[in-house]
């Protein structure tokens, strides 16, 4: 009964999935359209280059709903890195004329561009030989070269299911944002285990320092391979041994695919792959819920941060980390935080905490008595501090003093700090400290409910945030 549920479940994903011969016909024209366009601007401006499809489109992997064609120009080895931001930039923007256009940022600028509803990138790489790498997408083309022999029809279905449950369990994309599985990663998988299933089943069981190694570069080597390589899962990139293909994928993907992974098999449902929308909770739900948890929201307000998506995520994860420490190191304590982002014009640190306020008066141990010079300094700093409230005097065998806080209540000490220069002695990054340093807005609780009842994006964050469970989970 659970075999037949099962694989009928992998055939309603796959065939919602698989594009038919009318749509691949479609996406590989456009593809073919696009990339002899670039061609043609590249020559009419006298450059040297090479341009190949990519990715999914070109290894047959993609998936229906989600059609990316990636155009990628293979320059010469001793072009400029600066020419990436502006000749290339400038032959993509013209060979993409009259669309929608977006300048993005991983390593090096590239071009975004919507083309009859379909998402194009155009990236500019160096054409080099195996392994001579200057950039990170020049083993893109390598990548492809790869793949491409060693998938058939039926294993390009077995990606596509592993892609839509990364998906739809929100553990797909490498991205800064996401910190997840790339689509070459789900190919490697698939090759490596031989179908959606054996790689769920796999993952089910996978520990920290799972090493996979398509091509056996360290057979006999495990000494080696820990000096070179430190993150929990390793997947050799089989184009490049000293190159860890999964580096992107941050330790809560990788534990939540494991999670959904062995989720899966126990109660096998679509939602794994689709799962349902959030509805935002209204107003008079989210409130209570907050009250119910009995700690203090802190939300902090800002603007507009000016920086392609991947620019601006590492800032905002870099500030969430740095804010996180600061509200720690006044003995605040913290529940959980997290960050939401519309990419555009607003955003939000969330910083979860026992309590908003805490009493005056705090404890503090000094050394033990054994410690004598330890101990005279300790007395020497606090017998006639105004600060202190109580003591010094023993116990246990060592000297405690009571000290007046200098923060009782977080909002002050957030305030405090980020009209500091926008928070930049407290660890905020660059860019997000600037706009902070002109306006930003603290909120506590039911303060939220102006931003929540007119930002339905991010209603659906705050809804999931307060749910705190993932989708598939019953």
């Amino acid at each position: 009964m659970m075999a037949s549920k099962l694989q009928n479940i992998l055939s309603r994903v796959q065939k919602r999935t698989t594009p038919s011969i009318k749509e691949r016909r479609r996406i590989l024209m456009l593809a073919e359209k696009l990339r002899k366009r670039v061609e043609k601007a590249a020559n009419r401006a006298g450059l040297n280059v090479n341009v190949r499809v990519e990715g999914s489109i070109a290894k047959d992997t993609w998936l229906k709903e989600a059609p990316d064609i990636d155009i990628f120009m293979q320059v010469p080895p001793n072009t400029p890195r600066e020419a990436f931001g502006t000749t290339y930039l400038a032959i993509a923007k013209k060979a993409t004329k009259g669309a929608e256009q977006i300048e993005r940022f991983a390593e090096h600028p590239y071009l975004e561009a919507f083309l009859d509803g379909t998402r194009v990138n155009i990236v500019p790489c160096y054409r080099v030989r195996e392994g001579e790498w200057k950039s990170a997408t020049d083993r893109t083309p390598f990548h492809t070269d790869y793949v491409k022999p060693l998938l058939n029809e039926k294993l390009c279905g077995e990606t596509r299911l592993l892609k839509q449950f990364m998906k739809g369990t929100g553990v797909y994309g490498a991205e800064i944002k996401t910190g997840g599985f790339s689509g070459y990663l789900c190919e490697l998988l698939v090759l490596f285990y031989g179908s959606f299933s054996k790689v769920l089943k796999a993952a089910g069981n996978w520990k920290p320092g799972t090493f996979i190694d398509l091509e056996g570069y360290y057979g006999g080597r495990e000494k080696e391979r820990g000096l070179i390589f430190e993150e929990p899962l390793v997947i050799v990139d089989p184009v490049d041994k000293g190159r860890n293909a999964a580096a992107a994928v941050r330790r809560e993907r990788l534990d939540e695919f494991i999670a959904a992974s062995r989720a899966f098999f126990k109660n096998p449902s679509v939602k794994f792959f689709y799962p349902p929308e959030t509805k935002p909770a209204s107003s008079k739900k989210l409130l209570q819920a907050i009250r119910n948890r009995g700690t203090s929201l802190v939300f902090i307000q800002f603007g507009e941060v000016k920086a392609v998506p991947d620019i601006l995520w590492g800032q905002l994860y870099r500030s969430q980390r740095s804010l996180r420490k600061l509200v720690k190191q006044y003995h605040f304590r913290v529940i959980q935080d997290s960050v939401w982002s519309d990419e555009k014009t607003l955003n939000v640190f969330l910083i979860e905490v026992e309590s908003r306020l805490l009493p005056p008066l705090m404890t503090h141990l000094g050394p033990p008595l054994e410690k004598r010079a330890e101990c005279e300094k300790f007395l020497k700093k606090h017998v006639s501090s105004a600060k202190t409230l109580s003591g010094p005097r023993l116990e246990e065998g060592r000297w405690v003093v009571e000290v007046k806080r200098k923060y009782t209540d977080v909002v002050a000490l957030l305030t405090d700090r980020l009209k500091d220069r926008g928070g930049r002695n407290a660890g905020v990054a660059r860019l997000v400290s600037q706009i902070l340093a002109k306006d930003f807005k603290i909120m506590i609780d039911e303060e939220i409910l102006f931003t929540y009842s007119r930002n339905r994006d991010f209603a659906r964050f705050l809804t999931e945030y307060i749910r705190g469970k993932p989708k598939w989970l019953a």
